[in-house]
């Protein structure tokens, strides 16, 4: 049974897999398009579409649409639609089931076993949700992978091989990341990662839309209805996203905008949209220069290719921009390559998957056979492949909340980071000595935070609270008493927090579930409601 590779995106997702002659090929979906708008339209109590009629259907019905979930994934939110509850996880897994249905469908074999990739500054809230949402869908993730590395893979199944460093600029639909990835014929290892997964080419689309509506009501004062108008608003979303794609080959477009009888033709030029965004274009600038100094501190200071990936990344002003900081970016299959390197993830997981933990990759070997004849590859393919290592790095920094005290002796709380971002993983940190902040204190409360701002900082507001745990049952501590802290982190996102009250030597482990986060009787429950919708495209 093949292996699949799901490209989740945030505005188009996809599914790819490795045919028999080792290459990856993308699945069209039901209506014959290589990706399909990350979009449900939920049309009666039992029925959903996803795809492109759900996207027609957006402004239009807006309380029965839901779009751009990826940005909500690892949020405790819910949605109610039709009287039924629904998470960013159940929305994700109606995407999923349709891609794998028309997959089922097209390639004529059952979509079980699957790698979903997600953006390199995905946090373990987000990762976690991905993976759930694929056991909602009913699919077997035998793992999560970033999107950045995904592309690294293809890149790698294409190029002449040997070793590179290659800056990936990945801009989708609705996240960004910069990755620097070494490229070996042994290792795809991940250097260092940053971005922003509320920045991609929707707010690109939301400035034409802006720009669209402004200069209509500047025309038509008149028609002041035009700005809550779903359906208006519905065809300047539809035509915002056309125009940007075609000003990436031409230098101007015109949008013959209509509404109760009122008519402008308004056009917009490159030079106007560039101008409109470069604000846009410029925090992406930012994220680049943060990417390039860290990569400098760990010792890489060049390049051997700067890929663009991500839809998004066609439009000039970003290759322009590279240009302008000294690179010269090549578009590396901007639309498909996540999916179809995501494929060849899928491949090698499935591989090691199969292979008895006795194979030492030295001898032929009646597993490495089996594995070899079941996928119709040489068995030096197999052995090359089950040895391939995907080695990343922690996406944020991780610590605990301390507390400290003012010249009024307030309290005042802030994060202590102790995982720090960009650490190579498997990662475990030395003890990081704390001590109690309170005199005959009888508990220790331990609460892990994750960063979710662009940037490390010790403000709670730039960080998410993911887990806790106390210390319990202690004698009563004299202030100042201390405590040991250690993190570690596992290849695939596990965290472990250990903490000790050393005077008494009472611990605490935390093996990280999620806060808020679905447990496994809703993942359970969630699975049975999305299984009863009939979903089509």
């Amino acid at each position: 049974m093949a292996t699949y590779g799901i490209d989740l995106g945030t505005t188009y997702s996809c599914v790819a897999r490795v045919d028999d002659t080792g290459h990856a090929e993308i699945i069209k979906n039901a209506v014959g398009d290589d990706t399909t708008p990350s979009v449900v339209y939920f049309e009666t109590a039992d029925s959903v579409i996803v795809g492109k009629d759900a996207k027609a259907n957006a402004q239009l019905q807006p309380d029965n649409v839901v779009s751009l979930i990826k940005r909500q994934m690892g949020k405790d939110i819910e949605i109610t639609v039709h009287g039924q509850r629904h998470t960013p996880e159940s929305i994700s897994a109606l995407i999923l089931r349709e891609l794998a249905r028309a997959a089922e469908e097209i390639g004529g074999e059952p979509v079980r076993d699957v790698v979903i990739t997600v953006p390199a500054y995905f946090g373990v809230a987000e990762r976690e949700a991905t993976r759930k949402a694929g056991a909602i869908a009913g699919l077997n993730v035998l793992s999560i992978v970033d999107e950045p590395v995904a592309a690294a893979l293809h890149y790698d199944a294409i190029s002449a091989g040997g070793t590179k460093t290659l800056f990936v600029y990945d801009l989708g639909g609705g996240t960004f990341d910069t990755t620097v990835i070494q490229v070996s014929p042994a290792e795809i290892k991940v250097v260092c990662t940053d971005g922003d997964h509320q920045l991609g080419g929707a707010n690109w689309d939301d400035r034409i839309v802006d720009f669209l509506l402004e200069t209509f009501q500047q025309e038509h004062p008149e028609a002041d209805g035009a700005a809550t108008s779903e359906e208006f608003l519905q065809e300047l979303a539809a035509a915002a996203e056309e125009m940007k794609k075609q000003l990436s080959s031409q230098q101007a477009r015109r949008f013959n905008a209509r509404y109760e009888g009122a008519v402008s033709k308004i056009e917009l030029t490159r030079e106007k949209f560039d101008e409109i965004t470069a604000d846009l274009l410029e925090r992406t600038r930012k994220i680049t220069e943060r990417t390039i100094a860290t990569a400098a501190e760990q010792g890489v200071t060049t390049f051997d290719e700067v890929l663009l990936v991500g839809g998004s990344s066609r439009m000039p002003a970003v290759e322009a921009m590279l240009k302008g900081m000294g690179f010269s970016p090549r578009k590396h299959d901007p639309d498909l390559a996540v999916a179809k390197g995501a494929a060849q993830y899928a491949l090698i997981e499935s591989i090691k998957v199969r292979l008895p933990d006795e194979d030492d990759g030295t001898t032929p070997g009646t597993a490495v056979e089996e594995i070899a004849d079941q996928l119709n590859i040489p068995v030096e393919k197999v052995r090359a492949l089950a040895g391939k290592r995907v080695a990343t790095v922690v996406p944020r920094a991780f610590g605990i909340k301390v507390v400290d005290f003012d010249e009024r002796n307030n309290e005042v709380f802030s994060i202590a980071h102790v995982l720090k971002a960009n650490t190579s993983l498997p990662a475990r940190t030395e003890p990081t000595r704390f001590a109690t902040a309170y005199p005959d204190q009888v508990e220790i409360q331990v609460e892990v935070w994750e960063q979710s701002g662009s940037v490390e900082s010790d403000d709670l507001a730039d960080n998410a609270q993911i887990a806790d745990g106390t210390i319990s049952g202690l004698p009563r501590l004299p202030k100042g008493s201390p405590i040991d802290v250690t993190f570690e982190m596992e290849l695939d996102g596990l965290l472990r927090v250990h903490a000790v009250e050393l005077k008494t030597n009472k611990d605490l482990h935390i093996e990280l579930q999620i806060k808020g986060g679905l447990s496994d009787e809703q993942v359970d429950e969630f699975r049975t409601a999305v299984a009863r919708y009939s979903v089509s495209a």
